[in-house]
């Protein structure tokens, strides 16, 4: 017994040299970490210090980073930072301003008769047959470093073809020991527009420019063809073992072309157009219409390619002012500086408020200023957000405006929020995006349409007008959108060429025009409109029934809030609102047969031109007739007829003025409840650079900076350890087992003695 207590008290003893040592360890950590980095930070040591940006990306990789089948946003940071289009849009300004990026300069194009004459640029556009877009190319730009190009000292590719079982390490363009480049032509360009047509590609533009580039829809055709004819080869050639079959996956676009794309000589790429239509430069800005090095395309063809996720959609290549350099799917995506880009001056002009902001300052100077792009996977909001707060990420996500928008929304909400967010210096600014959501009516209906008779026109006019002013927008923003969107006076938003702003743009019908700015009609004024169309006090002049309006909704009905807030708005004029709740497929049955009285809808801009919005009202474009976009189904021959000959005018006085006259219209007419432009915000770090949200332009990444000396001293300051709770808890265990240790020691010390004195009695009694 005595043996064991002699154990336990070892035990205790050792107990509380361990708690000794793990206190003195807690306390050299605190002191040493005073002068230490972060220990909780998820990227590698040190790279704080670098000049790379850390963003995230959410859910899943990229789709497809192949620029003619690439269509989604979360690709877009990568796809418009990769390749370079023709064109794209000035970085500041505002209206959206056309720049060249691959091309010399934006040009004109040259009008032709059916004779094919060159018409002058007054041509009525019914005399013009084809637009014909003579692009220059820049000379030296040089496609990133990329194993497709890739040369032995004899001239032929090192990596075509590759030899069965190369491929077996190969998961990474790292892999390859070998890289090239060569210089951009206009044939590039040419390559990438014959692959749209590719039924291998399947791009979804192509349908939309077989409209309108000259024999573009019959060479998809013969392409289809083509490829038939090379499966049956491919077969045979399987069949009888033959030699190099992976080559045969290729469709080598270089030996058929067509008419409506080609290369005049190495940098004038010649695109012809059916008619006029000057909305086709947009398309020229988007990444559809990227170069394409056939080079690539071969080297991705070959068999065993796929297998290794090897493929344009994961490994791209192209002369923008990034390149991929580390792809983890569904982990990690790094993109890094490409060494062969020019380095574009930054703009020197923009918004008369962008001087103060100081995103001028860098005017001139080579971009882009960041070194890498690493982009990290984050399934779940809220270690996002965490990590965001703590300095980790530099922007959340590149692609999002609505993480700036909860952002914003959250600090009116929490007074403790909007402090930290303050304290932390996080940049909110935002914008008001070229997108739209309108409540619509539709004009076949006989109480909200267009009406029978002359008469019946006038009153169901009123009726538009009086319902737009009891619709208060203004109070659905604050309420629904948590102020972070503007009220709308008609279907053109800001940025767009033909918005005006207060006073001039203001719609008279709902508003007046108090000081230069926009006061709401009042309800008095609504229930005068509404009597006048023949509803006094919201009940038949005739019959004495209520009026009882529709609304067709797939968002639900009974105690939606949104719902029941604009039944309580219609109320205030004496008409009553029944909500026909339905799903989404059922809506859009309806909304396809035109049997929907009122209703709710929206649009996002494909490009900055007005007739992007102002089609939605064009009444070639019913949906109920047409299949269209014009979901009100409206009709008014002045508006369409402007709209014809706006349509095919390059942007100028005489365009705004039409554009001015076909708002009026409408204003007037009340198709629409002109409803709200949404906002978008970004969020970003104190120490980025150059951060000015918008959503046509896509190569962002290209104009930003880092303050990486900011961002390092910032990260430390906020990312400090707490050492004092441990500390504490050592303690108190130390305090609550002093005591027992030491009636243990005492007690070993007793029993020590005690059997030391033991055999000296024993002794003297023998003796």
């Amino acid at each position: 017994m005595v043996g064991k207590f002699i154990l336990a008290c070892d035990r205790a003893l050792t107990l509380m040299q361990g708690l000794s040592a793990l206190l003195m360890l807690g306390l050299a950590l605190a002191f040493c970490n005073a002068q230490a980095e972060t220990i909780n930070s998820p990227h590698a040591e040190g790279a704080e210090k670098t000049n790379t940006l850390f963003t995230a990306f959410a859910q899943r990789s990229p789709k497809f980073l192949d620029p003619a089948r690439s269509y989604s946003t979360d690709e877009t940071p990568f796809t418009y930072n990769i390749y370079e289009p023709l064109y794209g849009y000035h970085y500041l300004k505002r209206p959206y301003e056309l720049i060249p990026r691959a091309a010399e300069k934006v040009v004109a194009p040259v009008f032709l008769s059916k004779q094919g004459e060159v018409l002058g640029v007054t041509a009525a556009p019914e005399d013009i047959a084809f637009s014909v877009y003579d692009v220059p190319i820049r000379r030296g730009v040089m496609f990133a470093p990329h194993p497709a190009f890739a040369r032995e000292p004899d001239g032929t590719y090192a990596y075509w073809p590759i030899k069965p079982g190369f491929l077996q390490d190969k998961y990474s363009l790292t892999d390859f020991k070998q890289t090239g480049t060569r210089e951009l032509t206009a044939h590039d360009y040419v390559y990438a527009f014959r692959r749209l047509a590719s039924p291998k590609v399947a791009s979804p533009i192509y349908s939309t420019l077989a409209q309108h580039v000259v024999d573009f829809g019959a060479y998809g055709e013969r392409l289809r063809l083509t490829l038939k004819q090379q499966e049956q080869a491919q077969k045979q050639a399987s069949a009888a073992s033959t030699a190099n079959v992976s080559n045969l996956d290729w469709l080598d676009l270089r030996q058929t072309g067509f008419e409506g794309v080609e290369a005049i000589d190495d940098y004038t790429l010649r695109i012809r157009v059916k008619g006029p239509y000057p909305q086709f430069q947009y398309w020229l800005a988007m990444t559809f219409t990227a170069p394409m090095a056939w080079e690539v395309d071969r080297f991705y063809a070959q068999q065993g390619m796929a297998q290794h996720n090897l493929s344009i959609n994961t490994w791209p290549a192209g002369t923008g002012p990034y390149m991929m350099v580390e792809s983890i799917q569904n982990r990690r995506h790094v993109l890094a500086k490409n060494p062969n880009f020019r380095g574009e001056p930054y703009p020197c002009e923009g918004e008369p408020e962008d001087r103060l902001k100081g995103l001028l300052a860098d005017c001139g100077k080579p971009t882009p200023f960041i070194d890498r792009i690493v982009f990290d996977l984050e399934k779940e909001a809220i270690p996002l957000q965490g990590k965001f707060m703590q300095g980790y990420y530099d922007i959340p996500q590149v692609d999002r405006g609505d993480y700036g928008v909860a952002m914003i929304v959250a600090a009116g909400d929490s007074q403790e929020k909007a402090a930290l967010y303050a304290e932390r210096g996080i940049q909110l600014p935002s914008t008001v995006e070229a997108q739209m959501q309108y409540l619509g009516f539709n004009w076949l209906d006989p109480v909200v349409g267009r009406g029978d008779t002359f008469e019946q026109q006038l009153k169901n006019r009123k009726l538009r007008q009086a319902l737009s002013i009891a619709f208060n927008w203004e109070v659905y923003i604050s309420i629904f959108q948590n102020d972070q969107a503007q009220a709308a006076f008609g279907p053109v938003p800001p940025g767009i060429l033909g918005y005006q702003p207060p006073p001039q743009g203001i719609n008279r019908s709902v508003y007046d025009v108090v000081e230069g700015q926009a006061v709401r009609k009042s309800l008095d004024v609504a229930r005068q409109l509404l009597a006048e169309a023949g509803y006094p006090n919201g009940r038949h002049v005739q019959t004495g029934a209520p009026l009882v309006l529709y609304f067709d909704s797939a968002a639900g009905g009974g105690t939606n809030p949104t719902l029941e807030w604009m039944r309580r708005q219609f109320a205030q004029i004496g008409v009553q609102l029944d909500i026909r709740a339905t799903d989404y497929n059922r809506f859009q049955e309806k909304m396809s047969r035109g049997v929907a009285q009122m209703f709710m809808w929206g649009w996002v801009a494909d490009y900055p031109d007005a007739e992007n919005f102002l089609f939605l009202l064009y009444g070639q474009q019913a949906k109920a007739s047409k299949g269209g976009e014009n979901a009100s189904n409206y009709q008014n021959n002045e508006y369409d007829k402007l709209f014809l000959s706006m349509r095919d005018l390059p942007d100028s006085p005489e365009k705004e003025a039409i554009i001015a006259r076909m708002i009026e219209i409408v204003q007037t007419d009340a198709p629409w409840m002109f409803g709200l432009f949404p906002k978008s915000a970004g969020a970003y770090q104190q120490w980025v650079g150059n951060a000015k949200p918008t959503q046509m332009v896509r190569n962002t990444l290209q104009y930003l900076k880092l303050d990486t000396t900011l961002r390092y001293e910032k990260i430390n300051t906020w990312n400090q350890p707490i050492w004092w709770p441990l500390i504490a808890l050592i303690a108190f265990i130390a305090l609550l087992i002093w005591p027992a240790w030491r009636m243990l020691r005492q007690q070993q010390v007793r029993t020590a003695m005690g059997e030391a004195a033991a055999p000296l009695s024993t002794k003297s009694r023998d003796n």
